[in-house]
């Protein structure tokens, strides 16, 4: 049934349609209560495409895939974070995480993590102020960060940010890590080169065939897997046990878990897992 308050003609078949494709590309399982959600998300798109109805717009979305496809999943992809989100989780990584890895890679004097799902990148570069405060110079750091969504990408990689999302960090970290803006950018803040250098974004959709070559130290897949059904979650998480060391971390988001999913991990702190042997 459509709503006619809406500016745009709305019904229960677009809203299955539209979360059926999402589900399909992307694995995310769209419930009954996201209606308005994808309506409000995707208004947008209608109204630049000068539609009147959603339908019109599915069909365009069904036909032209090529023009249309990107934008539809950047708009219906969910993207909230914040610097050092979790705190207890940076606080494990620099306290237990990184001594162990010091000792652990002496010999490649190596360090690598990636940051799954990063969105507009204050996780990755929460990672890396973690990484560079705790590694002595000398050690080849790097980060991976990916996102299914390039519009969030292009704002993590060009690392500028509001002020009041950056003070948060603290006034050491901000003198350190970040470089304040001038004139008409005097309310932004842009992460400096040290952390920028050592963090590569790039797209990448979890449910499809993952580029990355060799492994990976440490993984941070948080608020990512809640979007998924059991089996899903249990596919993922074997895949990121595939990249990851023999004893590296996995780190969830808070109101995730992986009890009674079969994979190689064992909970060694608040949704912190390590990899075990197999």
């Amino acid at each position: 049934m459509a709503n006619n308050a809406r500016e745009f003609e709305y019904t229960q078949d677009d809203f299955d349609f539209l979360r059926k494709i999402s589900n399909q590309h992307s694995g995310i399982l769209v419930p009954d209560d996201k209606f308005d959600m994808f309506y409000s998300r995707l208004s947008k798109r209608v109204r630049l495409l000068g539609f009147t109805r959603f339908k019109q717009y599915c069909d365009y979305l069904q036909h032209h895939p090529e023009q249309e496809f990107t934008e539809f999943i950047n708009a219906v992809t969910t993207n909230l974070t914040s610097f050092f989100r979790e705190k207890h989780h940076f606080d494990y990584l620099a306290e237990t995480v990184l001594p162990e890895l010091l000792k652990k890679n002496q010999a490649q004097r190596q360090i690598k993590v990636w940051s799954a799902g990063c969105s507009t990148g204050e996780e990755p570069y929460s990672l890396a102020m973690t990484l560079l405060e705790n590694v002595p110079s000398g050690w080849d750091v790097k980060i991976l960060a990916t996102d299914l969504d390039t519009n969030v990408l292009a704002t993590a990689a060009e690392g500028i940010y509001a002020l009041e999302r950056v003070t948060s960090i603290g006034e050491q970290r901000l003198k350190r890590w970040f470089q304040k803006g001038v004139g008409a950018q005097s309310r932004k803040a842009r992460a400096r080169a040290d952390l920028r250098r050592i963090i590569h974004f790039k797209q990448l959709n979890l449910m499809q065939d993952w580029p990355m070559q060799g492994v990976f130290d440490v993984i941070f897949c948080r608020n990512v897997l809640i979007y998924f059904d059991r089996d899903t979650k249990a596919r993922l998480v074997n895949r990121y046990a595939g990249l990851l060391r023999q004893g590296g971390h996995l780190f969830i988001g808070h109101s995730e878990s992986l009890h009674q999913i079969d994979v190689p991990f064992m909970l060694v702190g608040h949704t912190i897992y390590r990899k075990t042997d197999v």
